[in-house]
């Protein structure tokens, strides 16, 4: 079959994406940036598109011709500079599914979540809980998967968020409502396997299914196998205030205006609080595969060397960020306040004091521009690359105006190279995906 996955190079998508192409069915790949999907996975096609954008039936109607299944696995879990939630997961679906009606699509699945429902807290669930309705309203064969918390091999969102809590020193604080809420996982493979089944209809169709394992588990008890699973001693829970949670929520939310899409954002905590559950009855009534268990989910894939280093240097990545922030506008802005000090250091090795004005106020509004830039996720692998050739111009400049700063005690050039290492590692890790 012909088979649009929309979101096919996401957490879930790609795995979807993947097991459909893997049974033979011809697979389109649809999302916003597919340049690098398209370089790993060139046995499926690709489509560029913003979906926030197709808000009419009309706007999607050349992206599912020749369609005969189509695959929802594009999401947003929170608004931020990059994400619009109500129109991602619920005004573009609601067009798309009247696309699909009336341009003879066979079968359309719907990646909803547990816990979705008209009256739930946040806008996350309640635009789920809508497309879901929407859908079901349509003549077509519609088939909705209501996942629970998904483990994938890939780091992303929660699957980031529980790698680097498992790579905690020994004391982890967790807030009380997180601590112990309870949580039902899938597998991303399970997941992948339940989407194939009901493309090819081993499924009722008409009909909501919630895919979760059969048994729970408390937060800390996730965060405690995870570190077992990755060769780590057992860490020592501290439950923590729940204002703990609302700092790191609201914080989180402001990084998410600058760009950034940070697991633990407001919407994230309210869910995780109110705990990830699901009944899989009727998915089991239905003939569905039973969902293995998280430990099951852990054993079919051990841990790498991978897995143990992304969970510090995920946690180093803000700090890393913070850091370059702080160090290139306070070091602009003490020139900025002080550019006859600064431009004397270059006076006295025969510059004249126009030259070295010039030269001190250029670079003290590059170091803050610089600073500034990097706070942000769509420009801060700019800000970093242009850090690291701004150290090398200033070494470079420096040696040939006053190479005898070498030698100064201070080492004001000596210093200049391990101050470049911060912005070259974070460089490393810019990659989302």
């Amino acid at each position: 079959m012909r088979i649009l996955v929309l979101g096919a190079y996401g957490l879930i998508g790609a795995t979807v994406a993947e097991r459909l192409a893997g049974a033979g069915h011809t697979v389109t790949g649809f999302g916003r940036q597919v340049g690098a999907a398209a370089l790993a996975r060139p046995h499926i096609a690709w489509i560029a598109g913003d979906i926030a954008a197709l808000t009419q039936p009309a706007d999607w109607a050349p992206v599912i011709a020749g369609m005969e299944v189509v695959v929802n696995c594009a999401g947003a879990l929170q608004d931020g500079l990059r994400d619009d939630v109500q129109a991602v997961q619920d005004t573009a679906m609601r067009a798309l599914w009247q696309a699909c009606a009336a341009s003879g699509v066979r079968r359309v699945i719907q990646v909803s979540a547990a816990g979705a429902a008209p009256d739930a807290p946040t806008l996350f669930m309640r635009s789920k809980a809508a497309a879901d309705a929407a859908l079901a309203g349509q003549d077509l064969d519609w088939v909705v998967l209501r996942p629970g918390l998904v483990w994938a091999p890939t780091a992303y969102g929660a699957t980031a968020l529980l790698r680097a809590l498992a790579a905690w020193p020994r004391r982890l604080p967790l807030p009380l409502p997180l601590a112990g809420a309870r949580v039902q996982t899938i597998g991303v493979e399970d997941l992948a396997d339940a989407v194939l089944d009901a493309a090819e209809g081993r499924v009722a169709a008409r009909a909501t299914y919630d895919l979760v394992e059969a048994e729970s588990h408390s937060l800390a008890g996730i965060v405690t196998a995870l570190r077992a699973w990755s060769g780590r001693p057992a860490a020592r829970i501290v439950p923590a205030h729940s204002s703990l949670a609302r700092i790191v929520g609201r914080a989180c939310d402001l990084l998410g205006r600058l760009g950034w899409r940070a697991p633990l954002r407001s919407t994230a905590i309210v869910e995780l609080a109110r705990g990830v559950r699901g009944d899989p009855k009727a998915w089991l009534a239905a003939g569905g595969r039973p969902v293995r268990a998280f430990a099951e989910t852990l054993r079919r894939g051990p841990a790498t060397l991978q897995d143990r280093w992304f969970g510090g240097l995920w946690l180093m990545r803000p700090l890393l960020i913070a850091v370059l922030a702080g160090f290139w506008c306070a070091s602009g802005a003490i020139a900025l306040a002080q550019p006859g000090a600064a431009a004397a250091v270059l006076v006295a090795r025969g510059m004249s004091e126009a030259s070295a004005l010039s030269v001190v106020l250029g670079g003290a509004v590059l170091d803050v521009a610089l600073g500034s830039l990097v706070l942000l996720r769509r420009t801060m692998p700019f800000a970093a690359r242009g850090m690291v050739l701004t150290s090398l111009a200033y070494l470079v400049g420096g040696t040939i105006v006053a190479p005898d700063l070498w030698a100064d005690p201070s080492g004001p050039l000596m210093k200049v190279v391990p101050a470049m290492l911060p912005a070259a590692m974070l460089l490393a890790l810019a990659d989302e995906r």
